[in-house]
């Protein structure tokens, strides 16, 4: 009977600790599993933390090189604003220049056309005079053609 029986007992003992066996390195690859995420955590965190400030750095570069360009081109709109301040004043004192000069000649036009309307005026008073003298002279000459025909006659 114990013959029988101790097959399957044995059998029984023997997938009982063979249970077992399989228990403990599942337990010991689960312990070694969460280690290893554990490691691998604070691994992902140390690079993180690196990568994160190396981006911090770059991001401060840009920004250092954003302002040196920032003041680059504030120096350089500050000197074109006074070469356009020295060209205005240059071209103010032309454009003054120009309103005198044209007002010189301006005067000089008026003068001309004044002494071009005087000379028309006394043209017109000898003209005037002329035709006075024309219409007296044909007036006094139909007088005396008048005065012979009417002693003639």
């Amino acid at each position: 009977m114990l013959l029988l029986i101790l097959p399957e007992v044995l059998a029984e003992y023997f997938q009982e600790k063979e249970k077992e066996i399989k228990a403990i390195p599942l337990l010991e690859r689960l312990i070694r599993l969460e280690e290893e995420l554990k490691a691998l955590r604070v691994i992902e965190e140390n690079r993180f933390s690196t990568t994160l400030r190396e981006v911090d750095k770059r991001f401060e570069a840009v920004s250092q090189r954003f302002e040196a360009l920032e003041r680059e081109m504030q120096a350089r709109f500050e000197a074109i604003n006074q070469r356009f301040e020295v060209l205005q004043k240059d071209m103010d004192r032309k454009f003054e220049i120009m309103n005198q000069r044209l007002e010189a000649l301006e005067r000089e036009m008026q003068a001309r056309f004044e002494a071009i309307n005087q000379r028309f005026e006394a043209l017109e008073r000898r003209l005037n005079f002329m035709q006075w003298l024309i219409t007296v002279g044909f007036s006094f000459l139909a007088l005396i053609i008048t005065i012979i025909n009417f002693t003639k006659g």
